[in-house]
């Protein structure tokens, strides 16, 4: 058992955990208090959950923010309920409050800032409407999706107008962060929070749904499939998005990106 002043020490860069102890209270008849500690580094996504995943966040595992329940502001562009946020995969929920990370805000959405982009464009679109996976989605939410997406288009005319660079709009098909988000990135993945195998493989191959992909799902089946396996497609090999030559390490393919940032 822990005793006070003792650091417990763990290494996990794969999957997001946390860990749960009781203290006993030292005064008699006091009820026992539940700490909760959160494990892991500033790495994901996004993205991704050791950056705060889907990445897009304020919060990562490690964040000092502890069990919170933050009552968001009331009024149209935040009619999300008073929920618990004090884990790291709903600090969505706090990012797209703070208009120091929004880039754009109508009705039914907020455009915000990836906290650790993995391109030199990457824009998350999310809905205020709380709406937890793409696993609730439903033909009801078809409007929506398509908003999401105008949006998404928007953004990159009025920011990147002038790039030649290229963008793509999608879904993690298993994202990490609480909160359905519209993935807006650009193809030169040119970013020094692009370190891993996982987070590649997120944005280039069948794990990102494109977001036409989903729209057009959901208008025939109403809602969206995600097949089995999805976790595996991390885990594949680096090839590259443009020409699918293979690269041994991550420096190795972003040596290699420098080639096509000019085509």
């Amino acid at each position: 058992m822990l005793q006070p002043g003792q650091v417990l020490h763990m290494v996990n860069e794969l999957y997001p955990y946390i860990v749960e102890f009781e203290q006993e209270a030292e005064s008699p008849g006091l009820e026992t208090h539940r700490k909760r500690k959160w494990s892991g580094s500033c790495d994901s996504i996004e993205e991704d959950a050791s950056q705060g995943a889907e990445s897009g966040t304020g919060l990562g595992p490690g964040s000092s923010l502890s069990q919170c329940s933050v009552a968001l502001k009331k009024g149209k562009d935040a009619p999300i309920k008073k929920e618990s946020l004090g884990h790291w995969s709903q600090g969505l929920k706090i990012s797209m409050q703070d208009p120091k990370m929004q880039v754009y805000k109508d009705e039914q959405v907020v455009v915000i800032k990836d906290k650790y982009p993995k391109a030199r464009y990457h824009w998350l679109v999310l809905p205020w409407a709380s709406i937890s996976s793409l696993k609730t989605i439903t033909r009801k939410h078809l409007e929506l999706l398509r908003h999401m997406h105008t949006i998404g288009e928007k953004v990159i005319a009025d920011f990147a107008g002038s790039s030649k660079l290229c963008f793509r709009l999608g879904y993690h098909a298993i994202p990490s962060m609480s909160h359905v988000h519209l993935h807006v990135i650009s193809q030169d993945f040119d970013s020094p929070c692009l370190k891993n195998k996982k987070h590649w493989n997120s944005f280039n191959t069948e794990y990102f749904l494109e977001s036409q992909a989903v729209i057009e799902m959901v208008q025939k089946a109403g809602r969206v499939t995600v097949r089995d396996g999805m976790p595996d497609l991390l885990k594949l090999p680096l090839r590259c998005h443009k020409c699918q030559q293979l690269l041994p390490s991550i420096p190795q393919l972003k040596e290699h990106l420098r080639k096509h940032w000019t085509e």
